[in-house]
């Protein structure tokens, strides 16, 4: 091989790997639910991997709204939560495992939704802070467990600084904002963020339901 050839080969099999890694995601696979074309959720009281024992039910108040924006019947997380609570199952943790024949037996639900909180409120540096929420999805058919679509999201926000104060200034307002806890607040917020990025995410959003108001189906 002469070294015009070898020449010829190697910039092919570069071209080969640049196309190759700059390839976007691939879109998401909705065989599974447009088969199972769900019509109804229920929301399950989200598992919580972080410390802040009030997370599930906050997120919780956050989720209703989007899954119906996205044209599917949502059943009312509170009544469903009091319904578990009043069987035995006083904490999201317990209810998440309840096995799902007899949540489509006792509510009849053709979709259930889990959720993970992975991460909820404030994290800290030395000289900042910010809040943030990452949560994971996970829609189930109600009859048969398949996965019908699941998700990942998170939301961020930075705590005030500044970084004309100097150090003792930075650390100053570090602390003065853990202690009015306004990025505890933001929670919420940063929950409905995260919920409308996982749901609504080019190629990998949930497709719309059978209420929706726009034939966009992602």
């Amino acid at each position: 091989m002469n070294y015009l050839t070898g020449l010829v080969i190697f910039c092919t099999l570069i071209s080969t790997a640049l196309v190759t890694g700059c390839a976007s995601t691939p879109p998401y696979n909705y065989e599974a639910l447009l088969a199972a074309s769900p019509r109804s959720i229920v929301v399950i009281p989200p598992k919580n991997d972080t410390v802040e024992v009030d997370a599930p039910y906050i997120y919780l108040s956050t989720i209703s709204r989007p899954l119906a924006e996205k044209g599917y019947y949502v059943f009312p997380v509170a009544v469903i939560d009091n319904f578990m609570k009043e069987n035995g199952l006083p904490t999201p943790e317990e209810m998440n495992s309840v096995p799902l024949d007899k949540i489509y037996e006792n509510i009849g639900a053709d979709a259930v939704l889990y959720v993970n909180i992975n991460q909820w409120g404030q994290k800290y540096n030395v000289v900042s802070s910010k809040a943030m929420v990452s949560v994971s999805m996970k829609l189930v058919d109600g009859r048969t467990g398949a996965l019908l679509w699941d998700g990942t999201a998170s939301a961020e926000k930075k705590g005030p600084n500044s970084s004309d104060a100097g150090l003792v200034g930075m650390l100053v307002l570090a602390v003065a904002n853990q202690i009015a806890g306004s990025l505890v607040d933001s929670a919420p917020e940063l929950a409905r963020a995260a919920n409308r990025i996982a749901l609504n995410a080019p190629n990998h959003g949930l497709l719309n339901g059978p209420y929706a108001r726009t034939t966009d189906t992602k």
